[in-house]
Formats: C-alpha cells, structure tokens, sequence
C-alpha cells in the first residue's frame, strides 16, 4: 500500500530523472525552492522530482509543462549554506504521476496518484536472467568504448537496474522512458534494447561514395 501523499510538491529540471532506492544530490537555489525546501523539512521530507518538457526554456510561463510521470524522493541528507541555498540528497521513494497542479505555494505543487512497483515472485527468475544479460552487455561494453562500469555485485537486482538507468549516459527522455516501465523487470529489458542499439550504432561504419 502507498504511502505517497495526494499532495507533494514537484522539483522539474530539465536533465534529471529520479528513480525508486537511487540517490540524488541537489543544490537549490531559486527562493521558491529554498521555500519547498524548508516545507519538505518541516514536514514528510518528500518531494517530487519531474522532467521538464522540451521547449521549457522558449516558454514565458513561471511553469512550464513537465512530463506527467515523475519519482518521490525523500531528503536523507541537508546542508543550509549561510546565504539560504541548500545541499540536499533524495532517496527514490515511490513513483507517481501528476493528475494536476495547485498554486497555494510559491512553489509548485501537485496533486499526484502513486504508481507503486513490486516485483511478481514468478518474475524473479526473469528478472535474474536479465541483470545477467545486463552484467555481461557492459562488459562488453568497457571492453570496446575503454570506459569502466563498475556493477557492484552484491546490490539488489532492482537497485541495480534503477541505478543504471539513471546514471549512466543517456538522454533524460531516454531515462524517463525507462522510468515508464511498470515493473522492474521490464525496464532492465528496455534498458539492455536501449544500450544494445547504442552499441550498434557507435559501431557501424558508413562508407564514403567518392563524390566530390
């Protein structure tokens, strides 16, 4: 059963998708902000990370439009500077997906459903294949760009994939399309597709027509 408030309020940035169990460190700066900040601290400690939606930037709204799917996360850590800003660390608590918005804050907040994810007992021995294909796919992977991933074998397989997804290269469209996914299984599937075609794309070769 969820224990995500109707109400949260909602961080959007335009680069960062937040996942379940993965930790996030931010610096806020913006007056509004610091003000949810301090709400958050006063009370649950939640807050709602959301992507924002291209063409955010060309928008004259104080709010512009995010993506609807988005991940609670909750402060573990805070540091308040002298001058107000604040060094935080969420902790991925549970997903949601924004229904609407209200405007009683000068902040934004919104009115959310939670979009809990479990792992059916069936799926486990799919699930293990799959970080095994994961595991092995980034080895590869190393071995051909000379990069280093190192995949700490004694994490959770869920914990793993979630912290794949949103550490590793990517596009934050990309990473909010494996946010999507409804259960962890399915996303560390669409996250091997994803890295996969990365990987036959960086390695295909176009030769050249000689025309000048």
């Amino acid at each position: 059963m969820s224990t995500l408030p109707p109400t949260i309020p909602i961080f959007p940035l335009p680069n960062v998708v937040l996942f379940p169990n993965v930790f996030l460190p931010l610096h806020i700066f913006e007056a509004r902000y610091r003000e949810m900040v301090q709400d958050a601290l006063n009370g649950d400690r939640l807050i709602g990370m959301v992507l924002l939606r291209e063409g955010w930037d060309r928008e004259a709204d104080v709010n512009p439009a995010v993506y609807p799917t988005g991940c609670a996360g909750l402060i573990t850590h805070v540091e308040r500077l002298a001058d107000g800003r604040y060094n935080i660390v969420l902790r991925g608590f549970e997903k949601f997906r924004v229904r609407g918005e209200e405007h009683s804050r000068a902040y934004r907040l919104a009115t959310v459903d939670a979009l809990p994810e479990t792992v059916d007992p069936d799926a486990r021995p799919r699930l293990r294949s799959a970080r095994q294909r994961l595991e092995a796919l980034l080895e590869r992977r190393s071995t051909e760009t000379g990069s280093e991933t190192t995949v700490p074998r004694e994490m959770a397989d869920g914990d793993l994939v979630n912290a794949l997804a949103q550490y590793l290269e990517l596009e934050p469209v990309e990473r909010l399309a494996l946010l999507e996914r409804g259960d962890i299984v399915t996303r560390c599937e669409a996250l091997i597709d994803l890295l996969e075609m990365r990987m036959l794309v960086a390695a295909q070769t176009f030769p050249t027509t000689g025309l000048q």
